[in-house]
């Protein structure tokens, strides 16, 4: 296993140095739930929710998510991100809505931290707008599905 990165020689935390590492694309992909009730998931996919098109104002808030990752996460670097795309799926048969995230950079260090946020912050914001009508939703399964760039290159999460 590698070392932590976040910590230098003596133990204090810092922000890692990437002056010198390549520029390459950088590509990462996540995914979550957001469990209900199945009332609550009938209410979002009818669109007649009180404050709006719940899955539409989700998606943008995972893509301003992206974008401000590193004013939330301490020792993430600020990045100029050329893509973020949220893909939020009702599933009927598991009373929830999966969220993929999707994030791409070209740089000097990853955007894993970007996606995951994203993610979050989609599924946050359904929990926001629906709290009124069903305390007892749980997000679950946030998760990278997928890195690739960079000296480490490409990784997928073995799903088997």
């Amino acid at each position: 296993m590698s070392k932590l990165t976040h910590f230098n020689q003596s133990g204090e935390a810092h922000m890692v140095d990437v002056g010198e590492k390549q520029e390459t694309l950088r590509v990462a992909v996540t995914e979550g739930r957001i469990f209900m009730l199945p009332e609550t998931l009938a209410l979002i996919q009818r669109g007649d929710h009180k404050k709006g098109d719940v899955l539409g104002i989700a998606r943008v808030a995972g893509i301003m998510a992206a974008k401000k990752t590193a004013d939330l996460v301490p020792l993430c670097h600020p990045l100029a991100l050329t893509h973020v795309n949220i893909d939020l799926t009702a599933e009927p048969e598991n009373s929830a809505v999966h969220c993929v995230a999707t994030v791409k950079t070209r740089g000097q260090t990853g955007v894993e931290m970007e996606a995951l946020c994203a993610t979050q912050v989609a599924l946050l914001t359904i929990y926001d707008m629906c709290k009124a009508v069903d305390r007892g939703m749980s997000i679950d399964g946030v998760q990278l599905l997928e890195k690739a760039g960079g000296k480490s290159g490409h990784w997928t999460r073995d799903t088997a």
